[in-house]
């Protein structure tokens, strides 16, 4: 144990950054798995319920030292908001891997920085540029190629990865509110708490007894998330999030793989075009950050 901290202490921090974020990406994505396998047989809101109680319990054993301090908030009302945008973006991307492959969901929310760019210039009255609305658009271009409406094989559930970007980027949007007023373990144990709290109040009318083969499986995929959460935390204290954020599309890598050897997945044309289009313009956007970013360093 002791070699293997000396040789963690030894890597460079940028080097080290992207270790960790490679290692929440598994993380999540292996939730995502555990997640997908539970929905074949529990209800959605079931498996919620065991994502968010047992982070939270997580959550509370390590915070449980400054548990009351961190609890302290003086954004109350915007803390419920932020925590039931992550809740509402959890509970479209797990009902759509019942119905949707592995690697389509993932592709698909990959649009979630995309929108996170529109909705700094609608809320946060942010500038953005000609060339980096171009890349909204054609990220949502690629979207539309995966989810394919009008097609035979169009379902309703395409939208709700859709619709969990769209939370997921509203979570963000919110968060940038309070990233300079609330300390980090505050966001993070709301977050908890909030989505606990709703899902165990919606899970009741459809609860499913456990089976004792699945009892394994309901306990780790919230450790799984709550360990996820974590590494992303330490990663981005080492480096700057607009550093890493290009390491999150191994998230298609990842889920590609899952999908194919776990699920008998296989992605389509439109979903390598379309997660293709939308990767390209999310990175686009990002390069096109870096810059005025630079720019206005300077």
């Amino acid at each position: 144990m002791n070699k293997i901290l000396n040789i963690l202490r030894r890597i460079p921090p940028r080097e080290k950054s992207i270790i960790l974020i490679l290692t929440t990406v598994f993380f999540f994505t292996m939730m995502d798995v555990v997640a997908k396998i539970l929905v074949q047989t529990y209800p959605s809101m079931q498996v919620i319920w065991a994502r968010y109680t047992s982070q939270s319990v997580v959550s509370i054993l390590i915070l449980a030292p400054i548990l009351r301090k961190v609890l302290i908030t003086n954004n109350l009302k915007l803390q419920l908001v932020r925590s039931t945008f992550l809740f509402l973006a959890t509970f479209f991307f797990f009902t759509s891997l019942k119905y949707i492959p592995l690697a389509e969901v993932n592709a698909i929310f990959q649009v979630s920085p995309i929108i996170v760019t529109s909705l700094s210039a609608i809320i946060l009255k942010e500038f953005v540029d000609i060339r980096r609305w171009a890349g909204v658009i054609f990220g949502m271009v690629g979207a539309l190629i995966i989810i394919r409406p009008g097609s035979d094989l169009f379902s309703i559930y395409f939208t709700f990865p859709l619709l969990s970007a769209f939370c997921y980027a509203s979570y963000i949007i919110s968060t940038r509110h309070l990233n300079h007023e609330e300390h980090a373990a505050t966001n993070f144990i709301y977050s908890s708490l909030v989505g606990t709290i709703i899902a165990s109040i919606l899970v009741i009318q459809d609860w499913t007894p456990i089976k004792n083969t699945d009892l394994f499986l309901f306990c780790i995929v919230g450790l799984l998330g709550g360990m996820g959460h974590i590494g992303l935390i330490y990663a981005f204290k080492i480096s700057q999030a607009s550093f890493l954020a290009p390491f999150n599309y191994t998230t298609l890598l990842f889920a590609g793989l899952w999908g194919f050897f776990l699920f008998d997945e296989i992605p389509t044309y439109f979903t390598f075009i379309g997660a293709t289009i939308i990767v390209s313009s999310a990175i686009f956007i990002w390069i096109k950050d870096q810059n005025k970013n630079k720019s206005l360093q300077n």
